[in-house]
């Protein structure tokens, strides 16, 4: 098995270096990481400035650039391989409910599940990597048992797993999850720059709004793994009624028959 891990938080992090060391004893894996801190760049590629990669002492690969750029580069040249799965993380902090719309880590998971290949992304549910080793040992746990029942290398699929931050003989059994929601972020900081320039910084992530049971948010509080399927595809299927009637409304001209001017027109 040959696994390309990467993450969010950069290549130094210790959530990474957790994951390397814990995939490296069941795959080959190889790391390839953004060189600075991407939180919350999504799957934003760059395409208006140069990207180098580089390698550090202890081997891994790093880009300065965004998750998703680090996991496109390796796929479409930097390997020259196609690795059987891609591996996110381990994030500093929690990716759940609205968090994944923003997310590097689930970014980077993404872009491998865009080029076909199994994909996961692991995050532990508080920062300070408390308990790392713990969360680490738990995602080996779980590409060996997707390995066993020969899910990797195969048609692909994207999971969002979040770790509780607990010893490992602490933590719950797995809970397939919905993702919950937030609430909207709060008020954004305003301060003021040495020039005298007012500064903003985004606001803190809304505290939760729907923690229900069966939801991502529930199931860690619990103490369980979360682990929910993601899709890419953001069509709001159930709607498509609606928005096909009222887009007649909107524009009913645009079917219209041509008037005798235009029709003459035509070529």
């Amino acid at each position: 098995m040959k696994i390309l891990i990467s993450n969010d938080d950069g290549y130094q992090a210790p959530g990474i270096v957790a994951l390397h060391d814990a995939l490296k004893t069941i795959a080959d894996v190889e790391v390839v990481a953004p060189e600075h801190n991407n939180s919350a760049k999504s799957n934003a590629l760059t395409l208006h400035s140069p990207l180098y990669v580089h390698q550090a002492a202890n081997g891994f690969r790093y880009v300065n650039g965004t998750p998703a750029d680090c996991v496109h580069i390796a796929l479409t040249g930097l390997l020259g391989y196609r690795p059987d799965l891609v591996v996110s993380g381990i994030n500093n902090g929690a990716n759940m409910g609205d968090d994944t719309i923003y997310s590097g880590t689930v970014g980077a998971a993404m872009e491998g599940y865009l080029f076909g290949i199994p994909a996961i992304a692991f995050s532990q549910v508080d920062k300070g990597w408390g308990e790392i080793e713990s969360a680490a040992r738990k995602a080996r746990e779980i590409v060996e048992q997707m390995q066993a029942q020969n899910l990797v290398g195969e048609a692909p699929w994207l999971l969002n797993v979040n770790i509780p931050n607990l010893p490992f003989d602490a933590l719950r059994p797995l809970r397939l999850c919905r993702l919950g929601r937030r609430h909207a972020a709060e008020r954004v900081i305003e301060q003021q720059s040495p020039r005298g320039e007012v500064m903003y910084w985004i606001g803190g992530a809304g505290a939760a709004k729907d923690d229900a049971e069966g939801t991502d948010f529930h199931a860690t509080a619990q103490g369980h793994v979360a682990i929910t399927p993601l899709k890419v595809d953001l069509t709001d299927h159930e709607s498509l009624g609606y928005w096909a009637q009222t887009a007649a409304r909107l524009a009913p001209a645009a079917s219209a028959e041509p008037s005798a001017p235009e029709a003459a027109q035509a070529p």
